[in-house]
């Protein structure tokens, strides 16, 4: 049974809110999933795998609020090959319009031994679980987990007993990124022309980055017959991370003439989700990155920049507007007006109420006053800022002294809940002695386990935007903040990082369970 009767129809699945999460200090909050989430709705991914249900009650949540909200897309929930995996899925999915339920087992010799079970008692676990998810759900994905690394002939014997079980969608994953482009094509082509009954369900293919070549090894598996693609936005995931939702779009898009397959993505709204999940996720979009990174509409050559004046299909083999972009440059500065500040936020993908547009305002105002210019990467920093801004705690007053010896000192304000705490603290330079300072009035276990800074603009007068990420107790979280000073960046993004910190202590995390499927 096949969602899509237009054979060139490619189905994007999205895995942001689950392998994506999977990223080391990735770990988004509630309503910052529910959020990414309906932005994925809006630019139409078909599939949203909005989490692993039975990882944790916080999981399920987000995948029962997410399957409720969402108005367009299947909303799928990951679940091993076990009963009450399933069961706590489509309790999870079963509230969306159109629910689906992924069950996956690793298949291959070294993924058999973690069960301990022979091929023939894994080929029995496989038609029992996917019998039992498709008696509760109409629409249940399989992934032979580590399908790379399995023998050919029990890949073919097990995605038959999959098909026969009623799965309607066939995953193929790369788990460990070990695939080359050839070798992913020949896999899907081998398993279409062998297993009966391939022709009524959708092949899917689901690619690691280890080896830089995810993009590479999704885009042939399509060409052999493949018509759903998972993947994440930013290429965010495990290790190196997976397959990139925008690479793989706008390949299709751009290279239409020898891959000729469309996709349902709005594509103008590529930059707007991709750096809304940069901000929630801590982790920083490479400049060079394709089509999401700093760079990758940027021209600093005569060469090029003469080239692109004269005509810009000479080096861009695509519009910055097609990702989201705006085309071109609207310098502000302190003399610029509300309206203007509006323009060039909606041209940047942001879509500001009144009453927001008042407070980012004063604190671009604010901005301008330190800077010659306001350029486009600054707006995007204050805007992240501000999304980030909120919680128990907020940095009132800081002042730090600084000397050719040390220590440095720091004298800090911190507002907890209405309540103002100033102390002063020493440490081994400015961020070592602010950071003391807020460990002294709100005391913590939680280990600094990031601190990274990088420039959001060119020249001394530029932001430094700071990402801190802590862990206690097996917890994660990221703060973020920019500011022209880096130690009070710094200042803010470690106050960020432990607002979150409250907000996960707050919450039960029972039996954590991680997959990588």
């Amino acid at each position: 049974m096949t969602e899509h009767t237009d054979t060139n129809r490619v189905v994007i699945f999205d895995t942001t809110l689950r392998d994506g999460e999977q990223s080391p200090g990735a770990t988004m909050t509630h309503d910052e999933k529910l959020e990414i989430a309906e932005m994925l709705d809006e630019m139409g991914v078909d599939i949203i795998e909005a989490g692993f249900p039975i990882a944790s009650e916080g999981d399920f949540e987000a995948v029962s609020d997410i399957a409720r909200q969402t108005r367009n897309a299947v909303i799928c929930g990951l679940a091993r090959a076990q009963f009450k995996d399933i069961d706590r899925c489509w309790e999870a999915v079963r509230h969306a319009r159109r629910p689906r339920i992924h069950t996956f087992i690793g298949t291959s010799p070294l993924h058999r031994a973690i069960p301990n079970l022979d091929m023939d008692q894994m080929a029995e676990r496989i038609h029992e679980t996917v019998t039992h998810a498709r008696n509760l759900c109409d629409n249940v994905q399989w992934s032979p987990m580590d399908a790379t690394r399995t023998e050919h002939d029990y890949l073919c014997r097990v995605v038959e007993i999959a098909i026969k079980a009623g799965a309607t969608t066939i995953n193929i994953p790369d788990t460990v990124g070990y695939t080359a482009p050839r070798e992913s094509a020949d896999l899907i082509r081998m398993l279409i022309e062998r297993v009966p009954g391939a022709d009524e369900v959708i092949f899917a293919t689901h690619c690691h980055n280890d080896l830089g070549m995810a993009t590479a090894n999704a885009l042939a598996a399509v060409e052999a017959g493949a018509r759903q693609i998972e993947c994440t936005i930013n290429g965010l995931g495990e290790r190196a991370g997976n397959t990139a939702l925008e690479e793989v779009v706008m390949a299709l898009k751009v290279r239409h003439d020898i891959m000729p397959y469309t996709t349902a993505v709005d594509t103008t709204r590529i930059m707007g989700i991709s750096r809304r999940v940069a901000a929630v996720s801590g982790f920083p979009v490479q400049f060079n990155k394709a089509i999401v990174g700093k760079n990758a509409f940027a021209h600093e050559s005569g060469i090029h920049q003469d080239g692109m004046l004269k005509n810009s299909e000479t080096f861009e083999i695509m519009r910055p507007q097609d990702v989201g972009l705006a085309g071109t440059s609207l310098p502000l500065g302190k003399h610029s007006g509300r309206a203007a500040l509006r323009a060039k936020l909606t041209d940047l993908g942001y879509d500001v109420a009144d009453n927001q547009l008042i407070d980012v305002f004063v604190r671009f105002k604010a901005l301008a006053d330190r800077k010659k210019e306001v350029y486009d990467d600054d707006l995007v920093a204050l805007m992240t800022d501000q999304a980030s801004g909120e919680g128990l705690m907020q940095v009132k007053f800081l002042r730090v002294i600084c000397g050719t010896e040390a220590p440095q000192s720091a004298d800090l304000i911190l507002t907890i809940d209405g309540t103002d705490h100033q102390v002063t603290a020493q440490g081994d330079g400015p961020v070592d002695a602010t950071f003391r300072a807020v460990r002294q009035i709100f005391p913590h276990s939680a280990r600094l386990a990031l601190y990274q800074v990088h420039a959001v603009t060119e020249g001394t007068d530029a932001q430094a935007t700071v990402s801190v990420r802590l862990e206690e107790d097996g917890k994660i979280v990221t703060g973020q903040s920019s500011d022209t000073d880096t130690v009070v960046a710094s200042a803010k993004a470690y106050v960020n990082a432990l607002n979150n910190l409250v907000v996960r202590r707050a919450k039960t995390k029972p039996d954590e369970v991680a997959t990588s499927a």
